[in-house]
């Protein structure tokens, strides 16, 4: 999987900053702050997402997704739990893939391989099946709630 220190930390910090995000990285070993799996797994508390150097990429966009799909409500009282429905986890999903093709040396194919390899499933047996072939339902979502254009590219706006 691919680690927050072998990335372009600047590229992540744009893409982030344009939802109003910020990467707070923590010391090697430090437990991170609103990890809602621990160990190595991104923390989101307000509008900060916590990670180490040693953290997957595919999580620190995943709870970066996941502050961009929840309503503002939630966002306001967000501490570690993201919550939602099923249909707002796919399209968190989904949007995760869509944001690594925002970064330089990464993209979607990339990231459904590092997903798979953490453990994601899907009914079609990858992450990248899923995303090619079954995601239309979590697409919908994210333009129906104006965080896709119609052509299935980032507006940088939160729900």
């Amino acid at each position: 999987m691919l680690l927050v220190n072998a990335i372009d930390r600047l590229s992540l910090q744009v893409l982030l900053d344009g939802y109003g995000l910020t990467l707070q990285l923590v010391a090697p070993d430090e437990v991170i702050p609103g990890s809602y799996w621990g160990e190595r797994e991104a923390g989101l508390l307000g509008s900060k997402i916590f990670a180490r150097l040693d953290t997957p990429l595919h999580s620190v966009l995943h709870e970066g997704a996941h502050f961009i799909c929840m309503t503002p409500e939630r966002r306001a009282g967000l501490d570690t739990d993201a919550g939602g429905d099923h249909a707002e986890e796919n399209a968190v999903c989904y949007l995760q893939i869509i944001l690594a093709g925002q970064l330089p040396n990464i993209g979607p194919q990339r990231m459904c391989a590092d997903m798979d390899a953490w453990g994601y499933t899907f009914r079609l047996g990858s992450a990248g099946q899923w995303f090619e072939h079954d995601a239309e339902d979590a697409r919908n979502w994210l333009i129906r709630h104006g965080l896709l254009d119609s052509e299935g590219g980032p507006t940088y706006a939160c729900r």
